[in-house]
């Protein structure tokens, strides 16, 4: 059942003696769980109620008055910012209405959060930072909620279970939260003190600077990014990082490098909470508003998860490119190649052919090569005909031959001798090459086939 302000200003009045409400205004607060009113007095004092709606939520205010009263004043002072004192309560049936003391300060919304500045941004984090290191032993020694960090996992698995046999949770989400939680290298954390209900209605501000906390119902030692997940929802990343950089400058604890993504995962997962909340109360208007939003959840996933896929193809197409491009550079570069036509080889000279060049003493000229590099006999060659170093053709090497004896028969030339018949000298040998060509008919050069050719002796004048 809700209560009106008015109402509300009249329970304030019976839980605190003396109480004259001249003033009464709406305040937020878990619509689902709580009534809030803020009232002010006859003597210009402010007073914050809150009435619960239902057993549960009475009890986290039952727990609230005990977490505030092992807030001694020693541990107060350490604290940066003030805390609510429960000056009154009044009961109603199974339900405890609680009346709270005035607290400096203004709430704002989260989007006037995002863009009070960084300062505002730095505050909040060093304000997280001051909640995360009040000593453990003051909530263990209060009876609250502590887990370890497995503990905690297993708590969120049991949780997971339990939203699914709703039939409500996308596939896709049931699918994402489960591989979330089987990663037991995201859960090592070292667990502290946690607010538990930390949000942007539960922080007043003064100017830039935070002056006072409240909402204290779900304290416990636990997972520190659950006090995180409410930044999630700001859609800001840049908010959201500069509230972590200050939280870690002001912390004496290492960097939790998987805090932030178990904060988007706690954001996610209070709406499988929700469902849950709206299920077991019968309320048909919270499963409808949960059963909304994780379809508009599961929209966002789906699309993410596409843009993520884009993103790695392009990268590694970019990855596959780059890789190429490196190949080719370290390839050598193809060596340049002239191609030279090779003369047939030359075949083997007849064996009369042999037989009629004389073996020693005869006045011999080069008149050819087969093979090797041209020389200056290449123009006694020519006149036969053939190009310089050209090879040639067997058959005109033998007409040659045979031609020279005839020739040299007919000129009274002794061949088996080699000597001049008028002279009687032996004539002189045409060295033209200059390289010292055999005088016996072969060339000095490896390799190399010559015919030797009887000379044909000048007639005087």
């Amino acid at each position: 059942m809700k209560r009106t302000p008015m109402e509300l200003a009249a329970m304030a009045s019976a839980a605190v003696p003396g109480l004259t409400p001249t003033g009464v205004a709406g305040s937020p607060d878990d619509a689902a769980d709580f009534d809030a009113a803020l009232l002010l007095d006859d003597a210009g004092r402010r007073w914050r109620v809150r009435s619960p709606k239902h057993l549960e939520a009475s009890m986290r205010l039952e727990t609230e008055l005990l977490v505030l009263r092992t807030f001694v004043p020693a541990v107060r002072a350490e604290l940066p910012f003030a805390l609510p004192y429960v000056a009154g309560t009044v009961r109603q049936g199974e339900l405890c209405t609680f009346v709270y003391s005035h607290l400096p300060g203004a709430l704002r919304s989260i989007d006037a959060l995002v863009t009070a500045g960084s300062s505002v941004a730095a505050e909040i984090g060093r304000a997280m930072a001051a909640i995360h290191a009040i000593p453990r032993e003051l909530v263990t020694s209060a009876d609250l909620p502590s887990y370890s960090a497995n503990e905690f996992r297993q708590r969120r698995l049991n949780e997971l279970d339990q939203a699914a046999t709703t039939g409500k949770i996308p596939a896709v989400l049931l699918r994402r939260w489960e591989h979330a939680l089987e990663d037991v290298s995201l859960w090592r954390f070292k667990p502290t003190v946690v607010h538990g209900d930390l949000h942007e209605d539960n922080i007043l501000l003064t100017g830039e600077r935070v002056s006072a906390v409240t909402g204290w119902t779900d304290l416990r030692v636990g997972d520190p990014a659950d006090d995180f997940a409410w930044l999630i929802a700001a859609n800001d990343p840049r908010f959201t990082e500069t509230v972590h950089a200050a939280y870690l400058e002001a912390s004496n604890d290492p960097e939790d490098p998987h805090l932030i993504r178990r904060a988007a995962l706690s954001a996610e997962f209070a709406l499988a909470q929700w469902l849950v909340r709206g299920v077991a109360a019968e309320n048909s208007t919270m499963v409808d508003e949960a059963v909304e939003m994780l379809g508009t959840l599961e929209e966002d996933v789906l699309a993410q998860e596409a843009s993520d896929r884009r993103d790695s193809q392009a990268r590694a197409a970019d990855a596959r490119a780059a890789e190429a491009e490196a190949a080719a550079a370290v390839r050598p570069a193809a060596a340049k190649v002239t191609v030279v036509p090779i003369a047939p080889e030359t075949a083997p000279t007849a064996s009369g052919a042999d037989d009629a060049a004389p073996d020693t003493g005869s006045v011999s000229r080069v008149v050819g090569a087969e093979t090797g590099p041209a020389t200056e006999n290449s123009a006694d060659a020519a006149t036969d005909g053939h190009e310089p170093g050209e090879s040639e053709p067997e058959t005109a090497r033998a007409a040659g031959t045979q031609a020279g004896a005839d020739e040299a028969a007919a000129s009274g030339v002794d061949t088996d001798s080699g000597n001049d018949p008028e002279t009687g000298n032996e004539p002189v040998v045409d060295d033209a090459s200059g390289d010292g060509a055999a005088r016996d008919g072969h060339s000095s050069q490896p390799g190399t086939e010559t015919t030797a050719l009887p000379l044909t002796p000048v007639p005087d004048k």
